[in-house]
């Protein structure tokens, strides 16, 4: 697995994740322990606005052939306000060695448009488990930003 269950202190945050196919048969055999009681988020490479991730709960739902990135689902994550939410913060490194990293003033928090559930009957939801822009602003029930300064919106400057 990319990230080892075994791993500890820095990495403790980090999904349980698989490339397949490659790593088929590690998964397989993760699933046969113990991943058939889990929830999985399926995700395509270079792909972007939430296209192609789903999350799965059945073998038979997961692509053997196709290229895809695969992840424990966090059955309990942090929340705001009851919605998964994203964090985008750019950084800029202008030196490795010693190392020198800047942190920009503004970021980026990015909101479901749904709230939370770990229900399986929400798996298809897409505005319950994606913070993509592109997935939430189709749903009824987004609230686009009156202005940047906003914290009611699903997008906060």
């Amino acid at each position: 697995a990319v990230v080892s269950t075994q791993s500890t202190g820095e990495y403790d945050f980090l999904p349980l994740t698989f490339c397949l196919p490659s790593e088929w048969k590690n998964f397989k055999r993760y699933w046969d322990e113990t991943g058939h009681k889990q929830k999985w988020i399926i995700k395509p490479p270079a792909s972007a606005r939430g296209i192609g991730i789903k999350v799965v709960h059945k073998i038979n739902q997961i692509p053997r052939k196709r290229s895809i990135i695969i992840q424990r689902y966090l059955a309990n994550p942090f929340l705001i306000n009851g919605r998964k939410f994203d964090l985008r913060l750019y950084v800029y490194v202008s030196s490795y060695d010693p190392l020198v990293v800047y942190l920009y003033d503004n970021g980026l928090v990015r909101f479901a448009s749904s709230k939370y559930s770990y229900s399986s009957k929400s798996f298809s939801n897409r505005f319950v488990h994606l913070t993509n822009y592109s997935v939430n602003k189709n749903n009824t029930d987004y609230i686009r930003n009156a202005d940047e300064s906003g914290t009611e919106s699903h997008k906060w400057y």
